[in-house]
């Protein structure tokens, strides 16, 4: 068993800008003051999610959907290996945490489009509903998922949270990955952040401009 590398750079920025932006939106879906602040931020998640479908075909080993796509029959025994106490272990993601992972990109999703639409105002309460109930189940699963993190760590004596961070985790030599691509995952962060101030910017002409022009109604 040794340190090898299982989580590419662009897959762990892609998970703590995932959690960033759906907190970061959540906290602030309900203030019309930080209404700027909750769409770039639903923006964001949307486009978080676009990378990682892209990346869960053509990134590396673990990262691929291919390395936890599990039979419903492999959930639930792995589920009830946890329950015995005696879960097998995983390099990559364990069943009960793809079945998470799925779960939280198919909510993302409708999330973030139900999101843009409210944006466009179409679809008055029915789609408000609609966007509410997936952001609350969202946040359920995420409690769940942290909830999971912690379980798994525990029973597997490993520091799951560490290795999301450093990407390195304790196994056979011939089971880690290569590359890193560490320059693709600068670039990610680098693009949302850009994005980010790109859009606060725009977002505080915008306001400059209207209240320019009703401080010049008031006038005329």
């Amino acid at each position: 068993m040794k340190r090898i590398l299982v989580w590419d750079v662009p897959t762990r920025v892609f998970h703590w800008l995932f959690a960033l932006s759906f907190t970061g939106a959540y906290l602030t879906a309900e203030s019309e003051r930080y209404r700027d602040i909750h769409v770039v931020l639903g923006y964001t998640l949307l486009g978080l999610i676009a990378f990682r479908l892209l990346w869960g075909f053509v990134g590396t080993r673990y990262a691929k959907f291919r390395s936890f796509w599990f039979k419903p029959s492999e959930i639930i025994t792995y589920s009830l290996s946890l329950l015995k106490g005696k879960p097998q272990q995983y390099v990559g993601h364990n069943p009960a945490g793809s079945v998470a992972i799925w779960l939280l990109l198919a909510l993302g999703i409708l999330s973030g489009m139900t999101g843009v639409i409210l944006f466009q105002d179409i679809g008055g309460d029915v789609m408000e509903g609609l966007h509410e109930v997936t952001s609350e189940a969202m946040l359920a699963l995420v409690f769940i998922h942290i909830a999971g993190v912690v379980v798994s760590s525990i029973m597997h004596h490993e520091n799951l949270v560490r290795s999301m961070v450093t990407g390195f985790k304790f196994a056979q030599p011939s089971e880690g990955i290569r590359r890193s691509y560490r320059w693709l995952g600068v670039i990610m962060l680098v693009g949302v952040v850009t994005f980010w101030v790109d859009y606060s910017a725009t977002g505080l002409i915008t306001t400059s401009e209207t209240v320019a022009q009703a401080g010049h109604h008031r006038h005329d």
